[in-house]
């Protein structure tokens, strides 16, 4: 997509600080930080050309919402649609507001990552009525956030809940992560995963599906396929467990996430020896360069330490899952299925071992390559494909 800008006026605009911007005594520029600002617009101003592919829904417009979403916006006796909406919320590259002609300036420059976030149901349901208010005017509220591409997934994931969460309450009504909670139940975190909207834990069931999807010989068999669903569509994952589990009924070693039941504990203690080490890692490889200098790695304050997601580990750096999630897929090359179950063609942990600087190195210098960005090399289908070769090789090296 080439750059689109989209230029229309508004009522009302303004620019909240980010708080740790304005804490910083080093007194970085707006672009090291991600920035938000608030808009109120006459709906019949909004564009009709805001990029929608990054919105994870698909909008029907006949179901129960919307019609709720039309009605309150022709309802001109009650003006009051700006307050009763949740608006649209739109992630772009910048924001230009002209204080003498009232008009505001959005930049997009990537479709994957920039366009309408949250809201789309408002946004058809504006551009489809909008010209019914023959009396009267109604506003909706713009939250626009710049700088929040290395973040991505996580926004949308945040700020999309409500169809994940029927399919995840729906799928646990149906017993069907009972496979998961049977394999869990000895593991240190086994009562830190919620498998339903506020039940408590700190770890989404929908997290551990997608990082299971990384094996899914079934959907990646080889080094012609990867896995970046995992990454970066966290519905799409539940959507395949869900599919499995239910064409499998009858025969459960058709399901290729009941196959992998004999390699998914090592999977999460991967992920963790992955994720307490990858600093360690990058410094056997870079002797002299700071691991938390890494664009998207975060480094804690004072004395704190992070602490790993499954095992508690301590930390000294939380890495971005655009780090981590090709390279602990890469280790689908090491699986082998015989139609009854999963299982290893040789020991993953001293592979991790081995090559685990090599792959951190790889990964680190294939982010700066595309603009020191996490969620881009999460995305990069050559990136995983390296890994995955290099993890291949190493296996028959080993042998």
């Amino acid at each position: 997509m080439s750059e689109r800008v989209l230029t229309f006026p508004v009522e009302n605009f303004r620019k909240l600080p980010n708080p740790y911007q304005q804490k910083d005594t080093e007194k970085k520029g707006d672009e090291a930080y991600p920035q938000m600002y608030f808009a109120i617009c006459d709906v019949k101003e909004i564009p009709e050309d805001i990029p929608m592919a990054t919105n994870p829904r698909n909008q029907s417009m006949n179901n129960g919402v919307a019609k709720k979403i039309k009605a309150s916006l022709l309802n001109t006796s009650e003006p009051n649609f700006y307050l009763l909406n949740r608006g649209m919320v739109i992630s772009a590259d910048s924001v230009h507001y002209d204080n003498n002609s009232g008009k505001l300036s959005i930049t997009f420059s990537d479709e994957e990552v920039h366009g309408d976030v949250d809201g789309g149901h408002t946004y058809k349901a504006i551009l489809e009525k909008r010209n019914e208010l023959e009396i009267g005017q109604q506003f909706v509220k713009l939250e626009i956030l710049t700088g929040v591409e290395d973040i991505f997934q996580a926004l949308a994931a945040a700020r999309n809940t409500s169809t994940q969460v029927q399919d995840k309450s729906i799928a646990e009504l149906e017993h069907r992560f009972d496979l998961i909670k049977d394999m869990i139940k000895n593991e240190p975190f086994s009562n830190n995963v919620y498998f339903r909207e506020n039940d408590k834990g700190d770890i989404d069931v929908a997290d551990i599906i997608s990082m299971l999807t990384l094996f899914n010989l079934e959907k990646y068999p080889d080094i012609n396929s990867f896995p970046v669903i995992a990454y970066s569509g966290r519905k799409k994952c539940i959507d395949y467990y869900i599919e499995a589990h239910k064409n499998n009924e009858d025969n459960p070693v058709g399901n290729p996430y009941y196959r992998m039941r004999n390699i998914m504990i090592d999977v999460f203690k991967l992920y963790d020896i992955l994720e307490s080490n990858i600093g360690a890692y990058y410094k056997q490889k870079n002797a002299s360069g700071r691991y938390g200098s890494v664009k998207g790695v975060s480094v804690p304050k004072g004395d704190a330490k992070f602490k790993s997601k499954y095992y508690k580990t301590e930390m000294d750096y939380l890495s971005p899952t655009g780090f981590l999630y090709p390279i602990l897929g890469a280790f689908r090359a090491l699986i082998k299925d015989d139609g009854i179950e999963y299982s290893w063609k040789c020991d993953p942990f001293k592979i991790m071992e081995k090559i685990g600087p090599d792959l951190v190195e790889t990964t680190v210098e294939r982010s700066r390559t595309l603009g020191n960005n996490a969620q881009a090399v999460g995305k990069d289908v050559g990136n995983w494909k390296t890994l995955y070769m290099t993890i291949a090789l190493e296996m028959l090296n080993d042998n």
